[in-house]
């Protein structure tokens, strides 16, 4: 993605990524949308479109403007760029395996026995499931760390801190979706030109 792109690219992302997680977390909320139905499937539609928006926003973490960057700083960069996009497409596989569920299975009873029937191969759940998916979320903090700390800096403190916040609130309880979706917003806004440090490093 070259950067003209990725610059008009990434305000929509940083507030579409939260906002289509927050509409998933809320709908998740209903009766009935964790059983076969439209429920389940707009609700899992709805954060697919949302991972996928994360794309763009991880790539301009790692590509954000930082003169005083160092080698070093630049191939960790790339490499919690690598980490979080292998957690971001073990994350997307996931979804589409519950969106494939969700289509064909006729009841509940029906739901469980496609999911043991998918889980029951080997790797799928390490993979998929449950080491998988977190390496979007250690690769993206450390995106964050390193965008809010030393002199190269373009992010403010409170970036990281959010969405680790977001992260841990949704590990406790994915009722907390919605909340967890607010933190990754106001986290990610500086990115997208809104607030304080935006695009620029800041000065201590």
């Amino acid at each position: 993605m070259d950067t003209s792109t990725l610059g008009r690219v990434t305000p929509f992302a940083v507030i579409g990524g939260p906002v289509l997680m927050a509409l998933y977390g809320g709908i998740r909320l209903l009766d009935g949308s964790r059983d076969p139905g439209a429920g389940w499937l707009v609700g899992h539609g709805l954060m697919l479109a949302g991972l996928v928006l994360f794309a763009p926003v991880l790539v301009a973490l790692e590509r954000r403007p930082a003169p005083h960057r160092t080698a070093a700083g630049r191939v960790a960069a790339r490499a919690a760029l690598g980490v979080a996009s292998a957690g971001l497409a073990a994350s997307v596989v996931q979804i589409v395996i519950d969106l494939y569920v969700g289509a064909v299975a006729v009841d509940k009873a029906d739901q469980h026995r496609l999911f043991d029937s998918v889980q029951s191969h080997p790797g799928v759940v390490p993979v998929v499931y449950s080491v998988g998916p977190v390496l979007f979320y250690v690769g993206l903090l450390a995106l964050l760390v390193a965008g809010a700390v030393g002199r190269a800096r373009t992010l403010r403190w409170w970036s990281p801190v959010l969405v680790l916040a977001g992260t841990v609130l949704t590990a406790a309880d994915l009722a907390l979706i919605p909340v967890a979706a607010g933190c990754y917003l106001v986290a990610l806004a500086p990115l997208a030109g809104f607030g304080a440090g935006a695009g620029r490093p800041v000065v201590a």
